[in-house]
Formats: structure tokens, sequence, C-alpha cells
């Protein structure tokens, strides 16, 4: 008889435990689901001197975390950097980069002025700079070749490209569209064989070697340099 009583508090007694919970989560106040927030990807201006090579070579980043906008409207210099300082009132952009270079080659002292000017103006206004000097094109060569700085001539370049890409099968239109191709890109961004390393990073790693040979007391005489290394890097955070 006391066993039977006994199973039946204990009955009892979990009825009015879940009579109680029930109570109590109909006291609670709903929780309403958080609504998931839309990542928004950072927008990155490019404003390129060049019309077709710089736009073409930076439209082939794919970027996993981000949107790129490279303009090639054929200004350069002081001009340049003042269009870039227009497009970025036009429209809100995270990131501003102005690719120019050192060309026509400032060797007088209105073309040094002009360059260097553009560098100061453009980093006055917060923007990242990527210039070459002489021409964008040897940020092309040091993907392959290991120069060390010092003089190139910008006439030299086309022809030190397709010699390079040659082994490829592929060429660049140095005298036509000047388009940097997907297949140009690919190998641009392949394994190099000696190295067994990527090649855009040797071609950063030889640009910022290069660039810190320099003194940078006037920018328009460095050559060969490049800082198109600061931007690719500041790309590949995003791929």
């Amino acid at each position: 008889m006391k066993m039977k009583n006994k199973k039946a508090d204990q009955i009892t007694s979990k009825l009015a435990h879940k009579e109680t919970l029930k109570t109590k989560r109909r006291a609670e106040p709903l929780l309403e689901r958080a609504e998931a927030k839309k990542l928004v990807k950072p927008t990155i201006l490019i404003v390129c001197e060049g019309e077709n090579t710089e736009p073409s070579y930076f439209r082939q980043f794919k970027l996993s975390s981000a949107t790129i906008k490279p303009v090639g409207e054929g200004y350069n210099t002081i001009s340049l950097v003042k269009r870039a300082i227009q497009l970025s009132k036009e429209k809100s952009y995270d990131e501003v980069w102005c690719v120019f270079d050192a060309d026509p080659k400032p060797d007088n002292a209105k073309q040094a002025k002009n360059f260097n000017d553009a560098v100061a103006l453009a980093e006055s206004k917060g923007f990242g700079v990527a210039y070459s000097n002489q021409a964008f094109e040897y940020w092309f060569i040091i993907h392959f070749d290991d120069h060390q700085g010092g003089g190139m001539n910008r006439n030299d370049y086309s022809f030190k490209i397709n010699q390079l890409l040659k082994p490829f099968g592929l060429t660049y239109d140095a005298e036509g569209n000047k388009i940097i191709t997907a297949e140009i890109f690919e190998v641009l961004d392949g394994i190099d064989e000696k190295t067994n390393k990527e090649r855009k990073r040797l071609a950063i790693s030889r640009a910022k070697r290069n660039y810190d040979l320099l003194d940078h007391t006037n920018l328009a005489k460095e050559e060969s340099s490049t800082t198109v290394f600061r931007l690719v890097e500041e790309l590949l955070k995003y791929v």
C-alpha cells in the first residue's frame, strides 16, 4: 500500500513540475530571431592613366570580399589625381587608388615636378598611389625577370615582355590594343618553374627590394621602380 502511495506521489510531483515549467515558459518574453546582417563588400576605385592596359589587368582580379572599379580615361599625373578627386566626390568609395607613370619620361624640371606633385597630392587626399617609373609594363617584366632596378628605357619594355611571353605562346600587343588578356593574366598569376613560387609574389618582393634601394628624394628620377606592388598586395587581401 505504501509503495502505491509513493508511486502516486511521484507521478503527482512530475505533473506539478511540468505545469510549473509551462507557466514559466508562457511568462518569458519571446525572443525574436536576430536578422542576419547583410555584409557589404568594400568598393575600391582604381583610376588609371592608361585606357586599356591597366584597367584590363585589374579587371582580371577575382575578389571574393571586395568590388573593384578600374577606370582609364587617358589622364596623367596631376590631371589624373584631380580626376580621381572628382570621381571620389561623385560616389562614395572605401578606397581610391591612382595608377600612373612617369610618362613621358620626366627628363626636365617641369615634368619631374608634375610627377612628384601628383604623388604628393594623391597622398594628401588619402589615396593609394601605384606609380611606375618609367611605365606600368615594368610591373609585368619583374614577374619573370629579376631586374635589379636602374635605367631601363620604356621603349624596350614591349620587346622584353614579348620575349618573356614567347615560351607560353602569347604576345602583348604594345602597339595596338594594349590589352592584358585572360591568357596573359593567367601566366602572370601562375607559378614560376625555377623557384616554384607565384609570379605575382616574386614581382611584389622584387618591386619592394628595388624601391627600398632608393632614397625617394626625387621620385621622378627613380628608375626603374614601381609601387604597383602596394595596390596588388591590397587587392590580394580580398581574394
